[in-house]
């Protein structure tokens, strides 16, 4: 899990545009981030398997 320090510096507004960097809100996790999603892979994979992500299935073939 992430720091708290961590989160809370995530939600302020940098000084600078460049800076902001991705994280994904549910878990805090900066890596694997989708932007499509507003996630973390953990976090997508988690939801998608219980159909908690709208329009997502598992791929079978």
């Amino acid at each position: 899990m992430t720091r708290k320090a961590l989160m809370e510096k995530f939600r302020k507004e940098p000084k600078f545009k460049v800076r902001a960097g991705n994280r994904c809100p549910l878990c805090g996790r900066p890596r694997g981030y989708m932007r499509k999603f507003d996630m973390c892979r953990l976090c997508f994979r988690n939801l998608a398997s219980f159909g908690k992500i709208p329009g997502v299935r598992k791929a079978s073939w």
